[in-house]
């Protein structure tokens, strides 16, 4: 069940996979961690509560530094930014499948292969010619990711990620997209350029070839612009330098494929179903996914500039109309300007329709407070959760005296931080705090945009293994990347890690992360005493609960050892 809803909700969208994965390529004067042989020597320790402090000595950052620790571009299970792009190329595989059966290229295959068998003469020239046609879609659109990336550049693709203008702008063009589907309006380019593309299209040789695909790139785009768009936007929200060329490369991919393979095999054709009414189901049933996507980004926007419009429950109850309505459309309840009468239901439709329900039922309990595994990676942190009865008995112990004067408190605890749960939110404040106690820090680097922090919170820390770990034997510092708050004025300083002014919360702990770890991919955990000296090397999303209780013993074991 879990994978049927894994690919439900994330037709355009790597769900599983590490979203948020950055790791800057920035040089470093390669500072050592701290290994396990090494702890067993206190003597290497040095005082510290401006910055982090290393096996070797070195005060690695305070608000003017400029030294940089050695690259942190794995996490324990082994993997890196390139699950990222990963997922990104499986979205656009998912998107160049949903895009070819779409009416406006469904229809065209039939055509496209017959043209090729008869213009060619042969069977092996034939094969050639579509082969070349469907080397030229691929060179088509991952041009256009190309393109995105050049105008941008990483740098801007990455500051997309978090910024709230275009996560809200991001939002208005995926509704729009939705509205496009839902048949309000289509999506069209100028009819004298697409005709004069076409025209070239009769040219003989690969030029003729080059512009037929051209051709179709055009003339399917009030199908595949939203399509397009909405994989652009998801890549751009990664913030991978190569996330729009990896994504058109998975998309062509997909949408190439099909036109080749029925030239090889042209009695396949035969085994296709006929064009009709279930072509325009597939743009409404794609609608509806735009418009359930398009509410992840008014949640990011919503979280990191505190407007609590999106709470959990008001964002799950969206989800839950939204495909309470998918599925009654799928059973013919509602219908759209475009449908055909729907006179009975065939068993895909029928098999589609009650995935959809189920999925509707599952989201049901998650209205009081049910974590929702599955779908963890999407919704707002459980903190914004207002009516929960899932943790009464996890968060019973009262919080320890003091912790609501804690520096940014009323910003972070109630919206950000898992319930049961008593961190810092201040890296200064929280190195203070584990002197007087005796207990390790775990950074934890997070942010509100980041899918995998809500996906490890929910599935991770939420085993009472890990969750007694994190709150008996740690001093928890939680910092948020992509807050907007603004830090006031004597806080506010020039970085000369990065040169950019630091004006925010989020831009603060970012640029502490970047400067200090050479990574801005959240999350990252990282172990320090309460010198600041770092235990072991950080760690990144590890969704195996024992391996990532391991990693916390471990460095519990190396502090009470050193």
């Amino acid at each position: 069940m879990k994978t049927i809803l894994y690919v439900l909700i994330g037709m355009f969208a790597a769900l599983p996979l590490r979203a948020q994965e950055t790791d800057s390529l920035l040089s470093t004067d390669g500072l050592m961690f701290q290994d396990a042989a090494s702890t067993t020597d206190s003597s290497t320790a040095l005082e510290s509560t401006e910055g982090l402090v290393f096996s070797d000595g070195t005060d690695s950052l305070s608000q003017d530094t400029t030294a940089a620790a050695a690259p942190v571009t794995e996490n324990m299970s082994g993997t890196s930014a390139k699950p990222s792009l990963w997922g990104i190329f499986l979205a656009g595989l998912l998107g160049g499948f949903a895009a070819f059966i779409m009416p406006c290229i469904f229809p065209m295959v039939p055509l496209t292969v017959s043209f090729f068998t008869k213009r060619a003469g042969s069977r092996a020239r034939a094969i050639a010619q579509a082969l070349l046609y469907g080397l030229f879609i691929i060179v088509i659109y991952v041009a256009l990711g190309m393109l995105i990336t050049i105008l941008f550049g990483s740098d801007a693709l990455n500051a997309l990620s978090t910024n709230g203008v275009f996560n809200f702008l991001f939002f208005l063009v995926l509704v729009l997209f939705a509205a496009s589907f839902f048949g309000a309006f289509e999506l069209t380019l100028p009819s004298s350029f697409v005709n004069r593309i076409d025209a070239r299209s009769d040219q003989g040789g690969l030029v003729g070839l080059f512009f037929m695909a051209f051709s179709l790139a055009l003339v399917s785009f009030s199908c595949t612009g939203p399509i397009i768009g909405t994989l652009l936007v998801e890549a751009a929200s990664k913030g991978e330098r190569l996330g729009p060329a990896v994504g058109m490369l998975g998309f062509s991919i997909a949408l190439a494929v099909p036109f080749v393979l029925f030239a090889v095999f042209p009695s396949m054709l035969k085994s296709l179903p006929k064009s009709g009414g279930w072509l325009n189901s597939v743009k409404v049933v794609l609608g509806f996914l735009e418009l359930a996507l398009a509410l992840k980004f008014l949640s990011n926007v919503d979280l990191a500039y505190h407007w609590n419009w999106l709470d959990r429950e008001v964002f799950l109850a969206l989800w839950i109309v939204i495909f309470g309505m998918m599925g009654l459309y799928l059973i013919g309840k509602i219908s759209f300007a475009h449908d055909s009468p729907l006179t009975y239901l065939s068993v895909p439709r029928t098999v589609f329709a009650i995935v959809v329900f189920a999925f509707v039922v599952y989201m049901v309990p998650g209205m009081w407070g049910a974590p929702l595994k599955s779908i963890s990676a999407f919704l707002p942190p459980s903190a914004t959760q207002d009516f929960d009865l899932s943790t009464a008995g996890f968060a019973a112990a009262p919080a320890p005296s003091g912790t609501k004067d804690r520096k940014y408190y009323e910003i972070f605890h109630e919206r950000g931080t898992p319930k049961g749960f008593e961190p810092y939110y201040d890296y200064e404040e929280g190195l203070a705090a584990a002197k007087q106690v005796g207990k390790p820090v775990l950074i934890d680097f997070t942010g509100w945009n980041c899918v995998n922090c809500r996906k490890m919170e929910a599935n991770v820390w939420t085993d009472p293994k890990v969750a007694a770990l994190l709150r008996n034997e740690f001093v928890m510092v939680e910092l948020f990347v992509d807050d907007r708050t603004e830090l006031a004025p004597a806080e506010q300083y020039t970085s000369t890690y990065s040169d950019k002014k630091i004006n925010t919360i989020g831009k603060k702990n970012s640029d502490f992360q970047a400067a200090t770890f050479n990574s801005n991919s959240q999350p990252l955990y990282v172990i320090v005493d309460e010198n600041g000296k770092v235990l072991l090397p950080p760690s990144g999303a590890n969704y195996d609960v024992n391996s990532y209780a391991a990693y916390l013993q471990q460095g519990v074991d190396l502090y009470k050892n050193k």
